[in-house]
């Protein structure tokens, strides 16, 4: 591994022939691809009139939807690309330009996803961003864009996955502080558009029962981690929880003796408290576990813990970042090749301490409770997906083809937009303040848009 050049900002280069291209392939891509079969939409009519009026230049819109999934991109094109223009017509509204959305995506993903992913998402409007640090050109486009651009401007306020439907990530601060700067800066103009921040909420079910993709994906998760299958293949809720369990404590066992005896963290003592126990078996164990393994990797780059495990592991992420892709004095001299060396050397232990990170990335959001709560298809199904990532991670794989366990419904709800002009007067007496009650209002909203899965 040798060091590479500064990761610079990808600023967007909308063109509307990719646009068009999208728009075509799009139905294929979500049919074939993502196994969607139909997208359900909620609240139409709240988005129908929030771009009129966008469009009409009565306001301003931010679109903050929730993202459970790697496919909520596409999905999120379909409703704006085809379901918004649709619902348009039927009610005799012509939108032009033709409705789409511009965005920021995560610098890391033409990392793993590849440079064309990157190209394309910049084609289709969107602008990269580092999450842990203060990306200024990242935030900067992002602001002129929504007090400009021709289009919708949309984030996740979640700001990833957590591969969780039916759970809301802790949210950032960074929706609510983008959509108070741009109604700041509509006053400053002296313009009369209102600011509209939008919560949707994204939510996929199976189409028809998958427990046979279940129990056989649990199979193959008990093979990798040495287990053996139950030669029952009992497809009962009950059974197939506690094979789950069974399947996490064994993986757990495996992590534990690895940081133990491998990497010679020094674990607690002690059990579980057997009422914390009944209710979550395993999560109690795994947020220590991940905790230490965190806590080594901080060491070794000089970092404090601070935060929870998802900040943690982005405060890392960048710090990796800072010396694979280091950034360039002006004028700097080129390296002897001692020194290159050295830098190569670091460079290859830092993605080396990288995998742990992305171990406890992938794991983070694995609850012992989730499915005990509720045992649905769609819960198991989250779980099982996440525990097949940590293993491919675990075993140097790419998680990049998740299995699919069956064919999808895509369901988007949207709210009723909130004014963030209504807010601006707390905002101007305290900052910090009035961004964590938006953010907070955020939050419930989105939260309200999630339905909870069927049983059986």
């Amino acid at each position: 591994m040798a060091t590479a050049p500064p990761l610079e900002f990808l600023p967007p280069r909308l063109d509307g022939r990719v646009l068009a291209v999208g728009r075509l392939v799009l139905p294929l891509w979500l049919r074939w691809r993502c196994r969607i079969d139909t997208v359900e939409v909620d609240g139409m009519a709240s988005l129908v009139e929030a771009m009129r009026s966008f469009q009409a230049r009565e306001s301003r819109l931010l679109l903050a939807f929730r993202h459970p999934s790697l496919d909520d991109p596409l999905s999120m094109a379909q409703l704006l690309w085809v379901e918004l223009a649709r619902a348009g017509r039927r009610q005799g509204l012509r939108f032009d330009p033709a409705p789409t959305g511009q965005f920021l995506f995560d610098r890391g993903i033409p990392l793993w996803a590849g440079a064309g992913m990157g190209w394309l998402f910049t084609h289709l409007g969107g602008g990269s961003i580092q999450r842990s640090k203060l990306d200024l050109p990242a935030l900067r486009t992002a602001r002129r864009l929504l007090l400009d651009g021709p289009h919708p401007f949309a984030l996740a306020p979640e700001g990833a996955t957590n591969g969780h439907n039916e759970l809301l990530s802790p949210l950032e601060p960074g929706t609510a502080q983008l959509a108070f700067w741009t109604a700041a800066d509509l006053a400053d103009a002296g313009r009369r558009e209102r600011m509209d921040l939008l919560p949707i909420g994204l939510q996929y079910s199976y189409t028809t029962p998958i427990w046979g993709a279940i129990e056989a994906l649990l199979c193959r998760l008990e093979e990798g981690a040495g287990l053996g299958p139950d030669p029952s293949h009992d497809l009962a809720a009950a059974r197939l929880l506690e094979r789950l369990v069974r399947l996490g404590e064994r993986m757990l066992e495996q992590m534990e003796a690895f940081y133990r005896d491998k990497v010679h963290l020094c674990l607690p003592d002690g059990d579980v408290p057997a009422a914390e126990a009944a209710t979550t078996p395993f999560g109690p164990r795994l947020q220590r576990l991940m905790d230490l393994s965190l806590r080594r990797v901080e060491l070794s780059f000089g970092l404090q813990p601070s935060g929870s495990l998802t900040d943690r592991c982005r405060r890392l992420e960048q710090a990796g970042w800072d010396r694979l892709y280091p950034p360039q004095p002006a004028n700097a001299t080129p390296l002897s090749p001692l020194a290159q060396g050295l830098a190569d050397r670091l460079a290859a232990e830092t993605e080396a301490q990288l995998w742990h990170m992305r171990v406890v990335e992938s794991f983070v959001a694995v609850s012992g409770s989730y499915v005990r709560e509720r045992p649905s298809q769609e819960r198991f199904a989250d779980t099982l997906l996440l525990l097949w990532d940590t293993q491919c991670r675990i075993q140097g794989q790419t998680a990049n083809q998740r299995p699919r366990l069956g064919r999808l419904r895509a369901r988007i709800s949207i709210d009723a937009p909130i004014v963030v002009d209504d807010r601006m007067a707390d905002y101007r007496r305290d900052r910090r303040q009035a961004v964590q009650a938006l953010t907070e209002e955020l939050a419930l909203r989105l939260q309200r848009l999630i339905v909870p899965s069927a049983l059986g």
